[in-house]
Parts: C-alpha cells; sequence; structure tokens
C-alpha cells in the first residue's frame, strides 16, 4: 500500500472506535490526515498520539456549517485525494415514540452531513482528476432493526446515495464505495452482557465480533490502487450474518 503514502486522507468521527482503527491504519501507511470530530477534548486528545495530523471540531448536525466550513479543511489539509464518512449518530425508539428531533438529528449527521461533504470533497476531486470515497453504513440499513427507523433510514440512504455518486463520477476517475460493518467489538460493545453477546453470536457464523481492524483493512484496500475497478459497491464486513 505505499501508494497511500503522503496522501491527503479526511476522516470524520476518527477519534474512537471504528474511525480510530481507520485513522491508525492511514497513519501507518504514512497519509496526510484531518480528522474531523464533534467532541473537541477527544480531538485534542487523538492530536496528543498522533502530533502529526489536523483536527477540526465540527457540529454535523449544523448542515450550513458543514457546507461552509468543509471546504476550509480541504484548504488547510492541501486538498483531498481521500475521503472517508464514518461520523454517525444514534437515537433509538420505537416508531410511535420517536420524537421529530431524534428523527431530524440522526439524518442530518448520518445522511445529510455526509452528501454535503460528498459534495465538497468531489469538487476538489474533479480538478485532481482522481479520489476515493469511502462511506462507512451499517449491515441493518440491509436488514432494517426494530427500534432504529431512523438510523437504518439513513444508512440504507448512504448506499443508494453513493451508487448514485458513483454513476455521475466515474468518468472523472472518482470512485465511491460502502463499507457495511456488522456487530463490532468497541467500547459500546465492552458493555453489553455475555448473554446478549451470545445471542448476538448466533446470528453471526465466524461466530466472534467484528473489529475496527476488520474494517480498517476495507477501507484501506478501498481506497488504495488495489481497487481502482471497484466503484458503486458495498463491502459486506459482518462475519457473515448478512450475505448479499
Amino acid at each position: 500500500m505505499n501508494d497511500l503514502k503522503n496522501k491527503k486522507v479526511i476522516i470524520t468521527g476518527g477519534t474512537r472506535g471504528i474511525g480510530l482503527s481507520i485513522l491508525k491504519s492511514f497513519y501507518d501507511y504514512g497519509s496526510k490526515i484531518l480528522t474531523i470530530g464533534s467532541n473537541l477534548n477527544n480531538l485534542e486528545n487523538l492530536k496528543k498520539n498522533f502530533s502529526n495530523i489536523e483536527i477540526k471540531q465540527l457540529d454535523l448536525k449544523d448542515l450550513k456549517q458543514v457546507q461552509e466550513n468543509f471546504p476550509n479543511f480541504i484548504d488547510l489539509l492541501g486538498g483531498v485525494d481521500i475521503l472517508i464518512n464514518n461520523a454517525g449518530i444514534t437515537k433509538d425508539n420505537l416508531t410511535l415514540r420517536m420524537k421529530e428531533e431524534e428523527w431530524k438529528d440522526v439524518i442530518d449527521v448520518n445522511l445529510n452531513s455526509t452528501f454535503f461533504i460528498c459534495q465538497a470533497a468531489i469538487k476538489y476531486m474533479i480538478k485532481n482528476k482522481s479520489g476515493s470515497i469511502v462511506n462507512i453504513t451499517s449491515v441493518v440499513g440491509h436488514t432494517g432493526n426494530a427500534g432504529q427507523a431512523n438510523y437504518t433510514a439513513s444508512k440504507a440512504g448512504i448506499i443508494a446515495m453513493t451508487k448514485s455518486l458513483a454513476k455521475e463520477y466515474a468518468k472523472k476517475n472518482i470512485r465511491l464505495n460502502c463499507v457495511s460493518p456488522g456487530f463490532i467489538a468497541t467500547d459500546m460493545t465492552k458493555n453489553l452482557k455475555e448473554e446478549y453477546k451470545e445471542e448476538l453470536l448466533k446470528n453471526v457464523p465466524l461466530n466472534r465480533l467484528g473489529t475496527g481492524e476488520d474494517i480498517a483493512k476495507t477501507v484501506i484496500f478501498l481506497s488504495s490502487n488495489h481497487s481502482t475497478y471497484i466503484t458503486g459497491e458495498t463491502i459486506h464486513v459482518n462475519g457473515g450474518m448478512y450475505m448479499a
């Protein structure tokens, strides 16, 4: 993956979990990284461990702020070769109890901000005559999940949007793909009761939770020259729990 050295990479939600694993992988390959997060303390702590990266705070719910500031972030990095849209939130509730705010916040952060960030990055990539965008979706965007109508809609929307953008910009040598994680071991899953984990694993043929590194390896592949004939695709990294 020597082609990733000095590549300019922007990652949203890169301070923890899957995003942090992705950031570490690009960092190890010598990429120039800017990561975006909503929590300034988390960003500053990240900077202590990865001194060469750039950090920026941004509220992805505020779409005006996203549209105004993201182009400036590209300029700060000196351009963008690779974009990873990883940031996402959940506000779960049963449909009849879901508040308008819970619906809108999840759609704005997960789907709407992803579109406008892609839009800004593509404008630069067209000038550069190349680029790779990887959007992180979720297995439940394919299967649905009770209590997550907002989240599943946002993740399914990302998949459809990615296919459309891939068709629009393939002739400009810009590739867009999705990675769809299943159940991934993160700080959140550490607190799950063992009996619940066991129940989850009954639906996973490989009989283990995935890791952030599992997702990062796939993202690296889709970002590199090893995948130059792949666009508009979703790669499922879920241990076999959903086979497309």
